[in-house]
């Protein structure tokens, strides 16, 4: 079955709706989702060759009226404003948080936290929705987003507000696949970049506001109602796409759309054993304890003791590694995992391999260089209050915001896409050379501003479309699985981005304190180090702040230097992705992608139905 256009049914355009049942069913049947010939004549039912959730949405598709589809969008669009501007504010509230604690340093654990846990979570949260559907996915990711801002504003402690950023994470990028799985459903490889963006709209309002209601929320209340007050909002915002999933998903049920598996499973233990292939449990076991135990360790190694001689760190790395050498062998046999959770075999398309490998180095160059310590390193070395500081580090969001809403409106109407991967990989390596030469101490603010404008608009060019190809290489049934393995891909960069630089930041500040700082204030390097509000209580021009200032400087340069490196794979990366004509692609279920001999042709697809 084709994707829909935004804007038509599967009656045609908008407007020509059918008032007679039968007649719309007929015609909703004759769409070809009952069944399809082979070329041989042979009916091929399409109800065995799709999972659950996918057969669901298929018919959902075809059931679309003009008002139901607004609806949906614009509750993607305000489901996708909370949850942006809740990001901009808790942003600025993370520092202040960890400090309440005396453990400011362990900003960089709390986002590998977040980070392992959005890779892990993305394969499960596609499998779930094509297992149960959409709907029933997006209700388990609110719940644990609830579950997380409510453990985080309630947190006595930084054990208790950690291990709630594995339900905040978990909700979070649950949301994000899944706005980004539902447009893929619902809109064309043309009009899929313009609607893919969609949830990132917002960040050009938030990016300013955020920062103003984090600086009211200290203000006025405190951290803690910053995180709880979305507890409620949230949830209101999903009611529209809740409703319009609920009743669109009934008349397609009435109109005999979805139609009972023929041989459905009988009894407890069957069906528990279906659920643990469908969602692949084994598999999901072994990549979330691999992501875990490599990556937290690197940063737990320099709050230790004992470093990389706790027998307990190096006992951690070596089961996660074992742990990831099994997930390959694992996930390509049929037998142990018939439907799993990861769909390695489109690693063997070249552009699937070199969008997902691209994905990776692009956010783990962004955890060097913007993310974690760029906010405290704004405050401290710079001098800029919160907002401001809340407002620079947010000038990426805002404008790879505009630099990706630009180009997606090139690839609808030039309908390539690599050409400006490859351009976004240019500004991007040269936004972090920038940095490394402007982001420093007596610069003007113009200097430091201007490298977050370049570096922002090289990875709003190059994130879309790398997304596109990536799902253009994939069929209907596996574009929540493609999806989820780019996403998982960034998301492992960014893991290991922040985890590195936790650990590069944890082990140098306190070394180059006790380094720089006068005799008399030695003693107080590791309260300095903890507490970003100590730090911040020394006067500017002084030599105690200027020995922190000197401490946080070199720090970020060593990590603005990891990001050159990071980054140094992505234009050859982005010239291996094929050169896909995207208007002469179809999007059959069950299409096989037939990639250009040499990446420049227009890539056909052949049709199978």
């Amino acid at each position: 079955m084709p994707l829909l256009e935004p804007g038509a049914t599967a009656y045609g355009t908008f407007g020509e709706m059918r008032s007679d049942t039968e007649d719309e069913t007929g015609r909703l049947l004759s769409e070809g989702y009952e069944s399809a010939d082979d070329d041989d004549g042979s009916a091929v039912t399409s109800i065995d060759s799709v999972q659950e959730g996918v057969r669901k949405i298929e018919a959902i598709n075809l059931t679309w009226t003009t008002r139901s589809l607004v609806i949906a969008y614009i509750s993607i669009f305000l489901m996708a404003f909370c949850t942006s501007l809740e990001g901009q504010t808790i942003m600025s509230l993370s520092a202040y948080a960890t400090s309440a604690f005396s453990k400011h340093s362990l900003i960089s654990t709390v986002l590998v936290v977040q980070n392992v846990v959005n890779a892990v979570i993305k394969p499960p949260v596609a499998k779930i929705a094509d297992v149960f559907g959409r709907f029933e996915a997006f209700c388990v990711s609110i719940l644990i987003y609830v579950l997380g801002y409510i453990q985080m504003a309630a947190s006595t402690n930084v054990q208790t507000y950690a291990s709630a950023q594995i339900f905040y994470a978990a909700g979070s990028t649950g949301l994000q696949i899944l706005q980004q799985v539902f447009i893929a459903d619902s809109s064309s490889l043309l009009n899929r970049a313009f609607l893919a963006l969609l949830p990132e709209l917002p960040f050009l309002v938030t990016v300013w506001i955020g920062p103003m209601i984090a600086d009211a929320v200290l203000q006025h209340t405190s951290w803690r109602w910053g995180y709880g007050m979305w507890s409620i909002i949230l949830p209101a915002s999903f009611l529209p796409l809740a409703l319009s999933l609920i009743l669109n998903q009934r008349k397609a049920k009435r109109l005999n759309l979805i139609k009972e598996r023929p041989h459905p499973r009988h009894g407890f233990v069957a069906r528990v054993r279906g659920t643990w292939y469908d969602l692949d449990i084994f598999g999901l076991t072994l990549l979330s304890t691999a992501v875990t135990l490599i990556l937290v360790p690197l940063t737990l190694a320099a709050n230790s003791k004992n470093g990389w001689k706790s027998s307990s760190i190096i006992a951690m790395i070596a089961v996660g590694i074992i742990c990831l050498i099994l997930l390959p062998f694992w996930e390509t046999s049929k037998k142990l995992a018939p439907k799993p959770l990861l769909s390695l075999h489109l690693l063997k398309q070249r552009t699937a391999l070199a969008g997902c490998c691209l994905a990776f180095f692009y956010f783990m160059a962004f955890y060097f260089s913007v993310q974690p310590y760029l906010y405290s390193y704004l405050q401290v070395v710079q001098g800029y209050d919160i907002p401001t500081a809340g407002r620079v580090t947010q000038t990426f969001a805002f404008t790879s915001t505009i630099a990706a809403f630009g180009v997606s409106i090139l690839i609808k109407y030039t309908r390539r896409y690599r050409i400006y991967v490859t351009m976004g990989c240019v500004i991007y390596t040269f936004g972090l050379l920038l940095m490394l030469l402007y982001r420093k101490e007596g610069n003007s603010p113009l200097q430091v501003l201007g490298t977050q404008v370049v570096v922002g608009i090289g990875g709003g060019l190059l994130n879309v479309p790398v997304q596109l190809g990536v799902q253009a290489s994939a069929s209907h049934q596996e574009v929540a699985a493609a999806t989820a393995m780019f996403l998982t891909s960034m998301e492992m960069g960014g893991a290991v981005g922040a985890a590195v630089s936790g650990a590069v930041w944890t082990h140098t500040i306190p070394r180059k304190l006790l380094l720089y700082l006068p005799d008399e204030y030695k003693s107080e390097a590791q309260e300095i180090f903890g507490k970003l509000t100590k730090a911040l209580s020394y006067e500017m021009g002084t030599p105690v702040r200027a020995a922190i200032n000197q401490s946080y400087q070199e720090t970020m340069n060593k990590l603005v230097v990891l990001a050159l490196v990071a980054a140094a794979p992505l234009i050859p990366l982005s010239l291996l992705m094929s050169n896909y004509r995207l208007d002469k692609m179809s999007e059959t279920p069950d299409h096989q992608p037939v990639s250009p001999g040499d990446g420049h042709e227009p890539a056909e697809r052949t049709k199978r139905t």
